[in-house]
């Protein structure tokens, strides 16, 4: 049994991370406007759109869709499925993550074409940005432009073997996380996990008849978000803290 632990450190209900995201307005080579795909490995991702719209288009083993998205939209995802933001004009998502928003402190992997994925260290000097304002911004488009030319390769790949044309770019991608895994499973005991189990312990002194985390509850906020504007996978991000 987990005993309830007053004074642990405050997380987002259910120990997910948001970010306020404004998805890339600049024109990829196949025509289309919008961010980088991309796929997480652990980790569910949802959006609800807060302003203009778009779709995002999905690649998983069941297929390839194209889901519109207008404001008031809700869609998520489960892990391993590739996702690509298409901006229609305008398109703002408060992005909600599972684990503390490890999708963007780790999680996930580009599409890039295959002699990208070799190995960790290839991967990271296709993808780290570069540069500061301008140049920084060009640098994430470059990236942005790979990884759709990646994931042209996937979508034909798929087309043609079925889920099994995706395997190749899962096992890569599995290769590419592996060093940062110890960090994730520490995220996700202090977050989600921690908060499951003290929702455990919470259950079994309301069946005892008690309610001790009563005595400590509070009100918990973050007032304004600690970075603006990063260069994200799909767009501009303002990010909150929720781990520190």
């Amino acid at each position: 049994m987990c005993e309830y632990a007053p004074g642990s450190a405050a997380a987002l209900p259910g120990g997910i991370g948001i970010s306020l995201l404004t998805v890339y307005d600049i024109e990829a080579p196949d025509g289309l406007v919008g961010g980088a795909p991309h796929v997480h490995l652990a980790c569910s991702e949802g959006y609800y759109v807060m302003a203009g719209s778009g779709a995002v288009q999905t690649l998983n083993p069941k297929g390839f869709t194209e889901t519109p998205l207008q404001v008031g939209s809700v869609v998520w995802f489960d892990p391993g499925t590739i996702h690509r933001l298409i901006n229609g004009g305008g398109l703002k998502i408060l992005a909600l993550m599972s684990n503390s928003g490890l999708p963007e402190a780790g999680d996930a992997v580009l599409t890039l074409p295959p002699e990208h994925l070799t190995d960790r260290e290839t991967y990271l000097n296709a993808t780290t940005l570069t540069g500061e304002g301008e140049v920084r911004t060009l640098s994430a488009m470059a990236r942005r432009d790979l990884a759709v030319e990646g994931f042209a390769v996937l979508r034909k790949s798929f087309d043609a073997n079925g889920p099994s044309g995706l395997d190749d770019f899962y096992a890569a991608a599995v290769r590419i996380v592996q060093p940062q895994l110890a960090d994730w499973r520490k995220r996700w005991e202090q977050g989600a996990r921690r908060l499951a189990d003290e929702t455990g312990a919470a259950l079994d002194a309301l069946e005892a008849g008690t309610a001790p985390h009563l005595q400590t509850a509070e009100l918990h906020q973050l007032p304004a978000p600690t970075e603006l504007g990063r260069h994200g996978m799909c767009g501009r991000l303002d990010i909150y803290d929720i781990t520190s």
